[in-house]
């Protein structure tokens, strides 16, 4: 069992012929059940082409019509990204992975309200990863977006983060702790994004194959807040917390654009305190995270 994608999905690839998405995709077919998991690319000016055995289509809409794909990964450059993502919401995906970073704020206004107004007329819900995201994997069975899959192991910890580098830095202590992972997701550091740490860590709670969680969050923003509430009233698992910036100056935007202090309770200490109170295992060393988790299994 795991969280959002698992030997079964179907991924169209939006922008399978730039540089970065001929890369990723060549990574992830070459991972597990990649060659049967990747189905489809678009590009409405190369369709009917192919690309590493990949059919290139002209809307994600025939990529689906044809292959029966049910999600998508973007590669677009950020001036484009936020149609991308709302060509595959039309389309009725069941969830979008955005990988691409730099969308303007703007654009991921107006797509963010595109969906909800859809969804609130009795449209299909499509789930949004990302955008500025490292994207999911399932290790041993699919990898969708752009991490290492070599430091991944099958297991039941599940792993949540906003930093791309920080997921990698949890994984790969755990697999050198022999402890494997159900899924490892990267929900990405955009002050506007789909999926929160709260809707992952709702997803790792009903998942009968995941024991325990690391999550892992950023300054700025009442996210991490908002999931540690709803772990503390509902969450049946031990969970690791860390949050990135312990020593991050105030007002100063750090990194990822949705990592800027604003109020008092979206600094690091906070956010800890928060999570401590709420029942989390917490640690301001990153190089813990693993060790702290194996003693809590």
């Amino acid at each position: 069992m795991s969280i959002l994608v698992d030997k079964n999905t179907r991924v169209i690839t939006q922008g399978i012929t730039g540089k970065t998405g001929q890369f990723h995709t060549k990574g992830c077919q070459a991972y597990a059940n990649g060659k049967a998991c990747f189905v489809a690319g678009v590009n409405p000016k190369k369709a009917g082409e192919s690309f590493e055995g990949i059919p290139i289509f002209a809307s994600v809409k025939d990529a689906k019509a044809e292959t029966g794909a049910n999600v998508s990964v973007i590669y677009v450059p950020p001036a484009g990204a936020a149609d991308a993502i709302w060509e595959a919401v039309q389309a009725e995906l069941d969830l979008v992975v955005c990988i691409t970073e730099g969308i303007p704020i703007k654009d991921m206004l107006i797509v963010r309200n595109k969906m909800k107004a859809k969804e609130a007329a009795g449209g299909k819900k499509t789930l949004l990863l990302g955008p500025n995201c490292p994207g999911v994997i399932t290790p041993d069975e699919i990898k969708i977006g752009i991490m290492p899959g070599h430091i991944h192991k099958k297991g039941r910890v599940g792993v949540v983060s906003r930093s791309g580098t920080l997921t990698y830095e949890a994984v790969a202590q755990l697999t050198e702790l022999g402890i494997g992972q159900s899924s490892a997701v990267g929900i990405g550091g955009d002050p506007i994004n789909g999926l929160k740490h709260i809707d992952i860590m709702q997803a790792f709670n009903d998942d009968p194959e995941t024991d325990a969680v690391i999550m892992i969050g950023e300054i700025g923003g009442p996210d991490e807040a908002d999931a540690a509430r709803w772990c503390k009233a509902n969450m049946k698992k031990p969970v690791v917390g860390f949050i990135a910036g312990v020593t991050a100056p105030p007002g100063k935007r750090m990194g990822h654009a949705g990592a800027l202090i604003s109020g008092g309770a979206d600094t690091a200490d906070a956010k800890l305190a928060i999570m401590e109170e709420c029942g989390f295992k917490v640690t301001r060393n990153p190089s813990e995270m693993g060790r702290m988790l194996a003693a809590l299994l």
